[in-house]
């Protein structure tokens, strides 16, 4: 709990045995008030070690539904529990849980509600592993993106978030893609729909265990984020209108 808002932690699962312990016992449990975890039908124990180191909400996919449909029971589930920071946080141990107190007091004190952590502030993440390949193509995709939303980030990509219950109650995620492309459709609907982004230096920590799409996955994701800021440029300057920017509110 922080100043009376509910912080629940959502981790979005697949065969993440091997470093979802080591991820879970660093989560600030003095902010931390609910951790969910969905298991995208995971080939070996992840949901049952889960429920072992004491996660209480364990939601398990009977087949796989991909890293977007992952999301979107996480962020269901949590909207239905009552949170009003949620944090993102993937169990692979790629991220630190170490910068949740940050992303917590950025939207608890109303300051910004949505918060990234990106790996790209500083010079950290070819530092930290990450392939050259992903590097140039990140930038790349920033570059367009930040034109063709007429927005300014140092990287659209990271799998590190926060957000207000407002945010999530108000963008239609459910309406957006099951694939790895959902985030990029997430970040382009919170700036349609106007509400602020802030983002911390995150450190980048590329190992085996860590989950990473290969080299031909990552060219469908580029192509999906080139469609993505095209249907967002053309949503805002009204030559075109997509059900993804209804708001819920609305």
């Amino acid at each position: 709990m922080y100043k009376g808002k509910k912080v629940i932690v959502v981790l979005p699962a697949y065969n993440a045995a091997l470093t979802l312990e080591k991820t879970y016992k660093e989560i600030p449990f003095d902010l931390v008030d609910e951790v969910i975890l969905c298991d995208d039908a995971s080939k070996d124990n992840t949901s049952d070690l889960a429920k072992s180191i004491g996660i209480k909400h364990v939601i398990v996919h009977e087949s796989n539904k991909g890293y977007g449909g992952n999301q979107k029971s996480l962020y269901n589930k949590a909207l239905e529990l009552g949170g009003d920071i949620v944090i993102m946080l993937h169990p692979d141990y790629q991220y630190t849980p170490k910068l949740i107190p940050a992303m917590v007091n950025i939207i608890g004190d109303e300051l910004y509600p949505v918060v990234l952590g990106s790996r790209i502030l500083g010079v950290g993440a070819l530092r930290g592993g990450m392939p050259l390949y992903k590097y140039v193509a990140n930038r790349f995709l920033t570059l367009v993106q930040n034109l063709l939303v007429s927005y300014k980030l140092s990287e659209y990509h990271t799998g590190y978030r926060a957000f207000s219950r407002e945010v999530l109650s108000t963008i239609n995620f459910n309406e957006n893609s099951d694939d790895f492309v959902f985030d990029n459709e997430m970040l382009s609907q919170i700036i349609y729909a106007d509400f602020q982004i802030a983002e911390v230096t995150c450190p980048t920590k590329y190992f085996e265990e860590a989950s990473s799409i290969n080299f031909s996955r990552s060219v469908k994701y580029g192509l999906g984020v080139l469609r993505v800021s095209l249907n967002h440029f053309l949503q805002r300057t009204k030559l075109a209108k997509f059900n993804l920017y209804k708001r819920t509110d609305s």
